[in-house]
């Protein structure tokens, strides 16, 4: 069984629990109020330089998928000769 200072601390704590969550909510409530909406121009750039990047690690994964390619082939090639 419990001893009766731990009830007292779990009785404290779900008593509590209404006003934490009231602050909780308040607080979001107020930082939310401090966020601002990108404008358009600021999402057609950030999106610009998303889709810029995206073709750019294409193109580089692209060319290091080829040399790879190549590379394991004429090793295998190159072992396949000896037998």
């Amino acid at each position: 069984m419990a001893t009766m200072t731990e009830q007292n601390a779990l009785v404290t704590t779900v008593k509590s629990w209404p006003e934490r969550v009231r602050s909780f909510y308040n607080d979001v409530r107020n930082e939310m109020r401090k966020v601002t909406a990108p404008t358009f121009k600021e999402v057609q750039a950030t999106t610009a330089v998303v889709i810029i990047t995206v073709f750019l690690f294409a193109l580089y994964f692209g060319v290091i998928d080829f040399i790879i390619q190549h590379g394991v082939s004429a090793m295998f090639k190159a072992f396949r000769a000896h037998y």
